[in-house]
């Protein structure tokens, strides 16, 4: 995802790369970020000092792990650098650490950047309230096998939009995946399926199947790309915004 954030960033007008950084002890740390990204020098070092840099920035977006995310809040909250954040599976303790910083800093925070996949969201809550409690409704999503957390957050912003949609608590509602005897399926319920593998970017369906017929609805994400461009989207957007948390459909304006 950086090195597509960069390419993009690299072609969009109004936007410029401010700094770049990675984990300690990469070995590509003093490196042009440019060239790291397969382009032309560009004048910014990769650099894992994000706090030297932050006060510089107009806009940090955070595609990383939530640990590195929970240490990004707390710079760009002393530094008051608006924040873009597409990291997925954080705890109680760092999501408290999000709320915090919302409180001084506009910030957008979003399962998944693409538009694609946020009209699938808004799609899904539209079929849901539509068919009510007649149809069973089953989530699977499939990612590459790098990713560490399981189910995607995307997998669960659509399970929180069709429950919200339903009037369902999705805390009390969810069965993540099934083994042995289960017993019948109680309608009430939302299955999440997760499955990694390969180099797969990202694939989301919902299933809603009742009797005699079935819809699904389905986004898959052919390159990091579209991911990109809605973060930088997100960005411009961000920085007309006051404080406070923000999600990819405010920036659409589907909210």
């Amino acid at each position: 995802m950086g090195k597509t954030l960069i390419a993009q960033i690299n072609q969009a007008k109004g936007l410029t790369l401010a700094a770049a950084t990675e984990q300690p002890g990469h070995p590509q740390l003093g490196e042009d970020a440019g060239q790291v990204a397969g382009l032309d020098p560009c004048g910014v070092t990769l650099t894992d000092d994000l706090a030297a840099a932050a006060s510089s920035l107009d806009v940090l977006i955070d595609f990383t792990i939530a640990p590195a995310t929970a240490n990004h809040l707390a710079i760009c909250a002393k530094a008051g650098t608006r924040m873009v954040i597409g990291t997925t599976g954080l705890d109680q303790a760092q999501t408290a650490l999000l709320q915090k910083a919302g409180q001084k800093l506009p910030i957008v925070f979003a399962s998944n950047y693409s538009i694609g996949v946020n009209a699938t969201f808004k799609l899904a809550a539209m079929a849901a309230q539509i068919f009510g409690d007649s149809m069973d409704i089953e989530i699977i999503e499939a990612h590459h096998r790098h990713k560490v957390d399981a189910p995607s957050g995307t997998a669960l912003t659509l399970g929180e939009q069709i429950a919200k949609a339903l009037g369902r608590d999705l805390n009390k509602v969810a069965v993540h995946g099934r083994q042995g005897t289960t017993g019948t399926r109680d309608n009430q319920t939302i299955g999440f399926h997760a499955i990694r593998g390969g180099e797969l970017v990202g694939e989301h369906t919902v299933l809603f199947t009742g009797a005699g017929e079935r819809l699904e609805i389905t986004h898959r994400a052919q390159s990091r790309t579209n991911f990109a461009e809605g973060a930088l989207r997100a960005a411009t957007w961000l920085t007309k915004q006051p404080p406070g948390i923000y999600n990819m459909m405010d920036v659409l304006g589907l909210s």
